[in-house]
């Protein structure tokens, strides 16, 4: 994912672009999956996205600050982004400051279903609440079957591994 490519880029004119998939920036690093669904339906999107993403660092636990969120319509794509940019009202304690910005490479629902289905975060070692999800008017649907075997995801071993256990 291309982080600053997005950065900057200002919101879609209207009826300008198909393009429907943003990534909001600068979320809180203890933000879980479910607080950022909880977010957007609580501002007021229920059922207007259908693919979220908040990739986590699988060691710590913690999400990296970012999250992909792919919109029903690209005429919802101006009032979320108006809502989001600049958006600071967390449910826990935070000075973050979220931007939106477009997403890339992989922009819109098809090409986020065939950019997740094979990918290692969908691989049964992965916890549910660390994959990506899909939505069908605002509920949630099964991802579909993986066309090959997920590898399992490349944990970086930290520097300091803890000792085993004595014998």
């Amino acid at each position: 994912h291309d982080i600053n490519s997005a950065a900057g880029a200002p919101p879609p004119a209207l009826g300008s672009s198909d393009a429907t998939t943003v990534m909001l920036k600068n979320v809180p690093n203890n933000y879980s999956r479910a607080m950022v669904l909880a977010m957007l339906d609580g501002e007021g999107f229920s059922g207007a996205y259908n693919f979220l993403y908040l990739p986590i660092d699988f060691n710590s636990r913690a999400c990296l600050g970012y999250a992909f969120v792919n919109l029903t319509e690209p005429s919802l794509v101006r009032g979320f982004w108006d809502h989001f940019d600049g958006f600071s009202r967390w449910i826990l304690p935070s000075r973050k400051v979220c931007r939106v910005g477009w997403a890339g490479p992989h922009q819109g629902f098809d090409a986020h279903l065939s950019r997740y289905k094979n990918s290692p975060v969908m691989h049964e070692s992965v916890r549910d609440e660390f994959k990506p999800v899909l939505f069908q008017d605002g509920v949630r649907i099964q991802f579909p079957m993986p066309t090959r075997l997920p590898r399992a995801p490349r944990v970086r071993q930290r520097e300091n591994p803890p000792a085993p256990p004595a014998a």
